[in-house]
């Protein structure tokens, strides 16, 4: 295999949805681009931006093609640009590609002759008959299928027929930021929620729960950042946040709640999450094998107390953090005194938290990307399965997964 001193100038296309567009795949896949950059800096690395409707001022900077939902002549744009490159990563969730589920993305795995690493950033634990073809399709024109955690990895064996072997694991990236202690001050304790705003992301639960931590006579401050989605503001205005904003005012806490609607880039997020003593996670959610969010708190070394969504229960094992039921507010608040009211208990979750958030920093998982990249066009190159699936074994850490550079 490639070591990294031997730069190959490869031409790695990613298929995604890319900023301007505010979505998590859109952060997200604007992050591995910058890590492929500053790893290998040889790199050519244009975008294929999949889109609902054409951007009325064309491409953005960076990007080489917009694939546009419906759009035929875009779709082949897209295929020849993939054509024209080494290898594709295609970021995967079902509603960014047109067609019922996404179907649209059949077409250009049809179409695309060279490798391509699918990443899925969400697994269906229960998946319907047109999910599972889509799968199935993924699974057998994709040269891997990348998930980012082990609870991704053993639902996608489960619930779809993509070879075991194809299935690599490499964690979601996360920013380096200056680590401050939790609780090292004087100062009125921070929790912190952020991220898009919007039904399922249990800010009421969060709300609440402060409430009862609150009433229970511990002065605390809750910081909701976040925009509401622009999916769910077209459909229904600030009608979420603004029931929020009515229950901590009906609860008598609204001197302890602040509401930040401000859109904030990540160089300006950071601060914000590395200020905190503790990150507050209460989705709704049962099925999210995948959260940005958890990453980051953990790699700002921050202690965290989420519901029990499959990510959150896979990564604060470690004694970074606390799990608990979901729709549970006294159990939350219960966590929430527990970690706040034990500063030496809170700063030892956030050694954990920090210690395993370096691990999962975006050069380390940029390098992940790189080198499988190298792995599966030098095995396009060889045409030997038998070696590609040796090599995929050796890069194995853990027990029953399949990961790259990422110990």
């Amino acid at each position: 295999m490639t070591s990294p001193s031997q730069c190959i100038a490869r031409r790695i296309a990613i298929v995604s949805t890319y900023p301007p567009t505010q979505c998590g795949l859109a952060t997200f896949s604007a992050a591995t681009r910058r890590a492929l950059s500053q790893v290998r800096p040889e790199l050519e690395l244009p975008i294929i931006e999949v889109l609902p409707a054409p951007r009325p001022w064309g491409l953005e900077r960076g990007s080489s093609v917009q694939w546009i939902h419906g759009d035929n002549d875009s779709l082949n744009r897209a295929i020849r640009c993939a054509n024209s490159c080494d290898v594709v990563i295609l970021q995967h969730e079902y509603g960014i590609f047109g067609g019922a589920d996404g179907n649209e993305v059949v077409a250009f795995l049809d179409g695309v002759q060279v490798p391509i690493l699918a990443v899925l950033h969400t697994v269906v634990r229960d998946p319907s008959m047109n999910q599972r073809r889509i799968l199935a399709v993924l699974g057998r024109e994709c040269a891997c299928v990348v998930v980012m955690s082990e609870a991704a990895r053993r639902r996608l064996l489960q619930v779809s027929s993509v070879p075991t072997h194809k299935v690599v694991v490499i964690a979601h990236g996360a920013h380096s930021t200056p680590y401050r202690l939790p609780l090292s001050s004087e100062r009125q304790p921070e929790i912190l929620t952020w991220g898009l705003v919007g039904p399922g992301k249990g800010l009421e639960h969060g709300i609440d729960a402060v409430a009862e931590v609150v009433r229970r006579g511990i002065d605390v401050r809750y910081r909701i950042v976040g925009e509401t989605h622009p999916n769910v503001r077209q459909a229904n205005g600030e009608q979420y946040r603004n029931a929020l904003v009515a229950r901590a005012r009906h609860l008598g806490i609204s001197d302890h709640v602040e509401f930040d609607a401000t859109y904030r880039p990540i160089p300006e997020l950071l601060p914000i999450i590395g200020n905190a003593d503790l990150v507050l996670i209460p989705y709704d959610s049962t099925e999210q094998v995948t959260s940005g969010v958890l990453v980051e708190a953990l790699a700002s070394g921050r202690p965290v107390v989420a519901t029990d969504f499959p990510h959150a229960a896979e990564l604060l094992n470690s004694g970074a953090g606390i799990v608990v039921s979901h729709h549970d507010t006294v159990a939350m608040a219960d966590a929430i005194v527990r970690v706040l009211c034990n500063p030496p208990r809170a700063q030892q979750m956030s050694r954990r938290a920090l210690c395993l958030g370096q691990t999962m920093l975006w050069p380390a998982v940029g390098e992940s990307f790189a080198k499988l990249a190298d792995l599966v066009v030098e095995h396009q190159a060889n045409d030997e399965p038998t070696n590609f699936m040796i090599e995929l074994a050796r890069a194995t850490v853990g027990q029953g997964s399949t990961q790259v550079g990422a110990s």
